[in-house]
C-alpha cells in the first residue's frame, strides 16, 4: 500500500502561495497571481469602454445614460488600478 506522504517538490526560485507538492504546476509560476496581466487587461476594457461612445449616432433621441454607464465603469477600474498602484508601493 503507497503511503500518504508527498515529498515536497524544489521551487528553483519561483515565488507561489500554494505548495508545489500539492500543485506540480505551481513549480512552473502557473498557480500565481500575474499583477502586470490584471493591469494590462484593466486598461485594455477601459479603452474599449470609452471608445463605445462614439458609436454610430443614428439613436440620437435615447439619452445620455448609456454614456453615463459607460464612463462611469470606465472611471471605477481606473480608480482600482489607480488605488492598486498607490497601495503597492507603501510601505508596510
Amino acid at each position: 500500500m503507497a503511503g500518504t506522504d508527498m515529498e515536497h517538490a524544489e521551487t528553483s526560485g519561483v515565488v507561489t502561495k500554494v505548495d508545489p507538492a500539492e500543485v506540480p504546476s505551481a513549480a512552473f509560476g502557473w498557480s500565481g497571481e500575474s499583477r502586470t496581466t490584471f493591469k494590462v487587461a484593466g486598461v485594455v476594457v477601459i479603452v474599449i469602454l470609452l471608445a463605445m461612445l462614439f458609436e454610430n449616432q443614428q439613436h440620437a433621441d435615447t439619452g445620455w445614460i448609456g454614456y453615463i454607464y459607460l464612463i462611469g465603469f470606465a472611471a471605477v477600474i481606473a480608480a482600482i488600478l489607480i488605488r492598486d498602484a498607490v497601495t503597492k508601493n507603501k510601505p508596510k
